[in-house]
């Protein structure tokens, strides 16, 4: 699914990922439900994403700007 959605972008778009905080254990979420930074980058090399910043004005969630790249 990845793959599709990164094929339709435009060669200056975006894909943000908005995901639970896993290193912060005061989220109070099932762990199941949480992703770090790390994680999210690691999952999305195989698609040729890298994150471009992690806007961190939510409380619990990271704002994850992907490109290209």
């Amino acid at each position: 699914m990845m793959q599709k959605i990164v094929e339709a972008l435009k060669p200056d778009g975006r894909f943000i990922l908005q995901e639970y905080r896993m290193e912060d254990p005061a989220v109070p979420i099932k762990l199941l439900h949480k992703m770090s930074e790390k994680q999210a980058v690691l999952e999305m090399k195989p698609v040729r994403l890298r994150l471009r910043e992690n806007i961190e004005n939510l409380p619990w969630q990271h704002y994850m700007v992907l490109v290209k790249g």
